[in-house]
């Protein structure tokens, strides 16, 4: 996503916090196309890596899983799934909501639901049209950046 001066292209090497290859070259200097860490700008070590609480939607079939967690990659590996439809920031809270607004499409007993009109545009929504795993980066990318002050 450049800014007004800025160029897509390969990072000198891959975003310290993300790992991406893809950067975006201001007169300034390099940013990570993906979670907008500054190329060679490297995470302090002494900082503890920032909780960053999401609420997730897993596809598998014509079922949503509805979850949250603080480690996406982690939970995602103990879960059957397709595809990660979207990632809104939230903790137990959010998830409860967003369990009550779509309660009519809940699998009984579960955290599945089938995929409603509602649903699914509620998911559009969230995703906007990029990447979840994007937007989780620049979620974790402004986090260290804010416990680094």
């Amino acid at each position: 996503m450049p800014g007004d001066d800025g160029i897509d292209d390969l990072l000198p090497s891959p975003c310290l916090l993300c790992g991406s290859p893809v950067g975006i070259r201001y007169p300034s200097g390099w940013v990570c196309a993906v979670c907008e860490w500054r190329h060679g700008e490297i995470p302090d070590a002494d900082i503890a890596p920032p909780r960053v609480d999401v609420v997730y939607y897993l596809r598998q079939g014509d079922r949503v899983k509805i979850g949250t967690t603080a480690n996406p990659k982690q939970r995602f590996a103990a879960i059957r799934h397709e595809e990660v439809l979207a990632f809104e920031r939230g903790d137990r809270r959010r998830e409860r909501r967003r369990h009550q607004e779509f309660a009519d499409a809940r699998f009984t007993g579960s955290e599945w639901f089938r995929i409603t009109p509602a649903l699914a545009a509620h998911i559009d929504v969230l995703a906007g049209g990029r990447d979840p795993w994007d937007v989780y980066a620049r979620w974790v990318a402004a986090a260290v950046a804010l416990a680094g002050r």
